[in-house]
């Protein structure tokens, strides 16, 4: 209440209340102002240290595989049948590797979108990535290349061959992450538990791979699944004649593999194949790590059509696919028959 005898004019509060507002806003302007900004920012990742962090989860979940695998404790269980028949199993190793792998990438860049093969409750906070960069790929490529964390979808694959790796074909086994960039693979690891070799690509700046000095394609040598095969057989001879060699092996990783040089050494040898070729249904964490490591090397991983396959979305893709480096991929597409996988 005014003193007795002064009376306060409204128009005279009103003044002062927008004069305060005024000095307030014109205090706090620039502070209001960068903060929205900063909340309106897009986060951006580093490739480089995107591909460091996912070739450490690839390692560490490889190390599980490979301690489950020596101790014999793999706990199989069936998740189901393929669309083919076969039983897809799961294993402690599966379950303890996409533990290490998802949470530590999934800690490490929560805003991106990780995807693996296997599902489990349990977070592990710990797991974070230990901010190393290896040596080979500071030599090989510079930092700074950064994209929208939105456009990001990583794809893990905690243990690609698993009924391989019940039967102690242990060779075929492989851990792996991909990251797809608004759908198109950049980033491909390939980690081979057993041998302890990793593989890797970033698109258009770097990998430890490279193409073989040669390869047949009159007729190629060409390898597919053990497990998940269908109707193959028939699908190769038809496009390449009766005397085509077909190599039956484990593991989407391992097949892309094959098409590689892989490094001089004492480590058990791999199959080498010119074309890979799978015209069944199949899963993106199977194949997206793969597709990177061939792109960067001017290579090509296609559907049975010749058409890109999109990496962000539903895990499954129904077109087949056919792999290749080195080689006129549209030509090896000119003579595959004309085949609809959901007929499987």
């Amino acid at each position: 209440m005014a003193p007795m005898g002064i009376r306060l004019s409204p128009l005279g509060v009103a003044v002062f209340c927008l004069v305060g507002v005024g000095i307030l806003y014109h205090l706090y302007a620039e502070v209001i102002s960068s903060r929205l900004a900063a909340f309106r920012r897009k986060k951006n990742v580093d490739l480089r240290e995107l591909l460091a962090a996912s070739v450490e989860a690839a390692v560490l979940g490889g190390k599980e595989v490979k301690k489950v695998r020596d101790e014999n404790i793999l706990k199989e269980k069936s998740k189901g049948k393929t669309k083919e028949g076969a039983n897809e199993l799961l294993t402690l190793g599966d379950l303890l590797s996409h533990r290490k792998m998802y949470n530590l990438l999934r800690n490490t860049f929560p805003e991106v979108t990780v995807i693996s093969e296997e599902h489990d409750n349990l977070v592990d906070q710990a797991a974070v990535w230990s901010q190393v960069i290896p040596a080979e790929i500071l030599d090989k490529m510079e930092g700074g290349k950064e994209v929208p964390a939105e456009s990001v979808t990583v794809w893990i694959d905690p243990l690609d061959a698993t009924q391989e790796y019940t039967e102690n074909l242990v060779k075929y086994v492989t851990t792996m992450v991909c990251v797809a960039v608004d759908g198109k693979p950049v980033i491909g690891v390939i980690h081979q538990p057993f041998t302890g070799f990793t593989a890797w690509a970033l698109v258009h700046q770097g990998s430890n791979m490279s193409a073989r000095s040669a390869y047949s394609v009159s007729p190629p040598k060409v390898i597919v699944s053990r497990s998940h095969s269908g109707k193959v057989r028939s699908y190769i001879q038809d496009a390449f004649g009766n005397t085509t060699a077909i190599i039956h092996a484990g593991g989407a990783g391992y097949k892309v593999l094959s098409l590689l040089q892989m490094p001089p050494g004492d480590r058990e040898a791999i199959d080498q194949a010119d074309v890979y070729i799978h015209i069944t249904f199949i899963k993106k964490w199977d194949i997206c790590a793969g597709a990177a490591l061939l792109t960067a090397l001017g290579g090509h991983m296609t559907s049975l059509k010749g058409e890109d396959i999109d990496y962000s979305g539903t895990p499954l893709t129904k077109g087949g696919l056919v792999a290749s480096v080195g080689v006129d991929h549209k030509a090896i597409l000119e003579k595959l028959p004309n085949w609809d996988p959901d007929q499987q």
